[in-house]
């Protein structure tokens, strides 16, 4: 058995690199309020455990859709993640990270957003890394009954 190593092949750090830039385009086209965007980083078939309910979002019209919503209440929106971990094999990766979805309504309120939990499980098909599973939650205390919203990465 061999020992584990912190050092990635070449091989591994480009797929790393792909995933990275997949999940940066999300972001870049969240800013920009472009769903068609969106939409190539995402399988057709993707599952999705968004905040909201209901309990899941099948396919890329419902995860579009609420991303729509987003576009609704924010005028401008901005979208942060932290500490992205990867694992990843020859055509299946997840990876988890924090996240915060912040911004201006479009009434002019600024919206700080919270920090929240998100995990992707990814899919290579063809030589494009896209999201088949994501899972977005916050973080619960059972003995209160509430979200903590106020929580941030260390």
């Amino acid at each position: 058995m061999n020992a584990p190593t912190n050092v990635q092949s070449d091989h591994t750090a480009s797929e790393a690199a792909a995933i990275r830039a997949q999940i940066d385009g999300v972001m870049k086209a969240l800013h920009a309020r472009d769903l068609e965007s969106i939409r190539h980083a995402y399988t057709p078939d993707v599952i999705s455990f968004d905040v909201e309910p209901p309990l899941q979002h099948v396919g890329i019209e419902a995860k579009l859709a609420n991303w729509s919503k987003v576009f609704q209440f924010f005028d401008t929106v901005n979208y942060e993640l932290r500490d992205l971990t990867l694992t990843i094999g020859a055509d299946v990766a997840y990876g988890h990270a924090f996240a915060r979805l912040s911004g201006t309504t479009n009434s002019g309120d600024r919206i700080p957003g919270m920090w929240v939990r998100v995990t992707y499980g990814l899919r290579k098909l063809g030589n494009t890394w896209l999201i088949a599973h994501d899972q977005v939650s916050v973080p619960y205390d059972v003995t209160t009954g509430t979200s903590a919203i106020d929580l941030q990465p260390e």
